[in-house]
């Protein structure tokens, strides 16, 4: 078929260096004239190639080649690094020609605004097309009550040092959660309550029993795809969640980052259960777009509004205008939500090979968080087998992977948790690194015998 002439022929180029990354290619017209086939013919080349994430388009521009190092010819995968550390977004399918665009139309549109502060609330265009975006999360509110941070790292860090509504003092969170949670709570030297994450959830009793008990202001959680743990709770777990926070007088701060990445799309967030305030719902763009734009956004209660924005324009008056702008546009292009889809299988996709991997290749006495993210998942180690010893062995072998012990307040800590990022591993690279996963746990379980035997002849 000749569309498959066409896609063998710029592989070809491809992998020759022939094409390089960011090189447009020729219009449809062009290649329909150049190979005599029908525009038609051409289109479906340049989607057979999109999807194998060879190229992107820019809608009213062309087509384009990607980063290309992934798809040089190789015999092997053997000595190829395996990156399960890193836990950006997969930068070779960032929409960094579509955001440039947006950038551009944003320094036309708001010349006049980079002259001068702007609010610390956010652009109020921005944010009325936020509540567009926001509705079709099942989170309803208004542009008075969503305020545009940098990234929701920024409003985290602000709702640990401020006082809440219910004169509380302490936090609860999740065990383990991400390590830059565990940081602001630190430097603001904050009283903590963790409460251990399983692969079923938490404990709602013992929820029941910390919210009633334990002087608690707010709950941290991440609802949907848990860092490190890729855990999401139910309709169900969150509607009870909810409950007992209105109950106890507890807040909720819901970090949602990765519900876009989410496929099923009957999930709720805790916002749809108490929209009135006492769940405050947090979003970031930067794993599911580019993590450099540094914006986010929460929305906030009356009561705890006025105070909020205080400490935000102590902090750095207000977010660029110019990031704000070209998000704006690309939300309202519909560039976004073409982007999403993408990732949502994309993510999945290797989210369910890693799955594979684990059940083909782990050991039996290892357990693994059963995770559909696309992002994280944990690998508990079984006695004695520490972490950090896994890690230095794996190095060895061109694989990286992540020790989860600074995920874990004090009193929880543990250090033969592994965290496992698949966002930038290439797909046919997940099954051979856990491979090698397995085989360096076998080899130092193995060591570890040689050694007990030792001691005991």
């Amino acid at each position: 078929m000749k569309y498959v002439h066409i896609v063998d022929e710029i592989i070809r180029q491809i992998e020759e260096g022939l094409l390089k990354p960011g090189h447009k290619l020729p219009s449809i017209r062009a290649l329909s004239k150049e190979f005599a086939c029908s525009k038609n013919t051409v289109i479906r080349a340049y989607q057979e190639l999109e999807s194998k994430h060879l190229i992107y388009s820019v809608p009213k521009s062309g087509y384009y080649v990607v980063d290309n190092h992934r798809f040089r010819l190789s015999h092997s995968t053997e000595n190829k690094k395996i990156d399960f550390l890193s836990a950006g977004p997969d930068r070779h399918v960032m929409p960094f020609r579509d955001f440039q665009h947006c950038i551009n139309q944003a320094i036309e549109t708001y010349k006049h605004e980079m002259f001068v502060y702007s609010e610390p609330q956010g652009l109020y265009s921005l944010r009325e097309q936020l509540v567009q975006y926001l509705r079709n999360n099942q989170v309803f509110t208004t542009p008075e009550r969503i305020c545009v941070v940098s990234g929701s790292q920024q409003a985290l860090n602000l709702f640990v040092s401020l006082p809440f509504p219910n004169g509380k003092h302490k936090i609860c969170v999740e065990q383990p959660t991400h390590a830059s949670f565990i940081e602001s709570i630190q430097v603001h030297q904050t009283a903590s309550i963790g409460i251990e994450i399983t692969g079923k959830g938490i404990d709602l009793k013992r929820l029941e029993e910390i919210f009633k008990r334990g002087d608690v202001k707010f709950f941290y959680t991440v609802s949907r795809f848990h860092n490190p743990t890729g855990y999401s709770y139910t309709n169900t777990q969150k509607r009870k969640i909810v409950e007992l926070a209105q109950k106890y007088d507890v807040y909720i701060i819901e970090d949602d980052y990765m519900g876009d990445l989410d496929l099923n799309l009957k999930h709720d967030p805790m916002f749809a259960y108490d929209p009135s305030g006492r769940v405050i719902y947090t979003k970031s763009f930067s794993k599911v777009m580019l993590p450099g734009l540094r914006l986010g956004l929460a929305v906030i209660p009356d009561a705890i509004r006025e105070r909020f924005l205080q400490a935000k324009f102590a902090q750095d008056l207000h977010s660029p205008v110019l990031t704000q702008g070209a998000l704006e546009i690309y939300l309202k292009s519909g560039m976004f939500d073409a982007h999403i889809h993408k990732m949502r299988l994309m993510y999945s996709k290797k989210a369910a090979l890693l799955q594979q991997a684990y059940r083909d290749h782990l050991p039996s006495i290892v357990s693994f968080s059963k995770s559909l993210s696309g992002f994280y998942s944990t690998i508990a180690l079984p006695e004695p087998l520490k972490a950090k010893q896994l890690i230095q062995l794996l190095e060895q072998e061109n694989v990286y992977i992540d020790d989860a012990s600074k995920m874990f307040l004090p009193e929880f800590a543990k250090d033969n948790v592994l965290r496992l990022s698949i966002s930038q591993v290439e797909e046919e690279l997940i099954d051979r690194g856990i491979q090698k996963i397995a085989n360096g746990i076998n080899k130092l379980m193995l060591k570890k015998r040689q050694i007990y035997s030792f001691r005991w002849t």
